[in-house]
């Protein structure tokens, strides 16, 4: 568990319930959404409160300002990194980049534009739908920086994009656009610059108003597959669809087909 900092006062993430999606806002545009030690604290409280409020069915990750984030503070950061490496999450929180600790259990659609380095691009890896601003540029920057990125793009980049298309970036630490970002799969969805947050509302709305149960079953079953290979996610089909068919929102998904009716769901 990490000590309590200070600093948390200062608000880093500012967070705004929209129906059932929780809208997470990186918010230091004075610094391009640069991440210090309270920005990270901050955004694992916030995905906490995403996972354990049952109320909440699917997160929005957005950045004030022009950019997205310039990537980590490294002036900030750099002297807190031990031996053991680095540690800003509670015993509450959820680590985003979902490298360590418990694993979110509802989805994330991102909004991006600006820049969008490093960390940003591994927060993506970690979600499940990114649109981005045609203006958007990206840079997965941490050889040119003298460290290897952490937080997940050495193991998810390869598995989203392709080896070559991951290694193009991640060894050169060149900079690329949201044409190749779409082309290479990285993002979702390109949209005129200053739209990208409505669209990505649209999305996380169009999932809230789906089952939630089965969109978390379906989201896990997922993951497992990639975590765990074929075969473990394969033997959690049948008993997930077992549970899944005896809830209150397969009752209620049932009979809307059969009236032709809109569904609303209860998340039981």
């Amino acid at each position: 568990m990490t000590e309590p900092d200070s600093r948390l006062a200062e608000t880093r993430i500012v967070t705004e319930r929209r129906g059932h999606v929780l809208l997470i806002e990186l918010h230091r545009p004075d610094k391009r959404n640069a991440a210090d030690f309270s920005m990270l604290q901050q955004l694992s409280a916030a995905y906490g409160e995403l996972d354990s409020d049952p109320d909440l069915r699917v997160g929005l990750v957005h950045a004030a300002g022009d950019h997205f984030t310039a990537g980590l503070d490294l002036a900030d950061i750099g002297p807190r990194i031990t031996e053991s490496g680095i540690d800003y999450v509670d015993a509450d929180g959820i680590n985003p980049w979902q490298v360590s600790g418990r694993s979110l259990s509802k989805p994330v659609v991102m909004a991006v534009q600006g820049i969008c380095l490093t960390l940003g691009i591994e927060l993506m890896l970690a979600s499940d739908i990114v649109v981005a601003a045609d203006s958007t540029r990206f840079g997965q920057l941490e050889v040119s920086r003298g460290i290897l990125p952490f937080g997940g793009a050495t193991l998810r980049f390869p598995r989203a994009v392709g080896w070559g298309n991951a290694m193009r970036w991640i060894l050169t630490g060149d900079m690329f656009d949201a044409a190749e970002a779409l082309r290479i799969g990285l993002v979702q969805e390109i949209v005129p610059e200053g739209s990208q947050l409505d669209r990505a509302l649209e999305l996380a709305e169009r999932i809230a108003a789906q089952a939630p149960l089965a969109v978390q079953a379906a989201l896990a079953n997922a993951r497992l597959a990639v975590r765990s290979g074929d075969a473990a996610a394969e033997a959690e089909l049948q008993p997930a669809l077992v549970r899944l068919a005896s809830s209150d929102d397969a009752r209620i998904g049932l009979e809307a087909f059969a009236t032709r009716t809109t569904a609303r769901f209860t998340g039981h």
